[in-house]
């Protein structure tokens, strides 16, 4: 059971990442759009790599993670 509790923290961080919505609260703490684009050749901040994360995350992951979690439901309600 320890590995599906790793799954399952996994699937649950994935999900706050998917539900975090850019103008109410990512713009707030001062991670929303970035508007000052870098220079030729410049690697991105730490800050910038997170929010592209955040919004990747959030545009990829949605569909499979409706799959993810009615599996992950399934299991819970079958082995409890």
């Amino acid at each position: 059971m320890a590995l599906y509790g790793l799954i399952l923290a996994a699937v649950l961080f994935t999900n706050a990442v998917a539900v975090l919505h850019e103008e109410r609260f990512l713009a707030k703490i001062g991670w929303g759009v970035d508007q000052s684009i870098g220079g030729f050749g410049e690697e991105p901040g730490v800050k910038t790599q997170l929010v592209n994360l955040i919004r990747s995350v959030r545009t990829v992951m949605r569909v499979p993670l409706i799959a993810v979690n009615a599996v992950c439901i399934a299991l819970l309600l079958l082995f409890g």
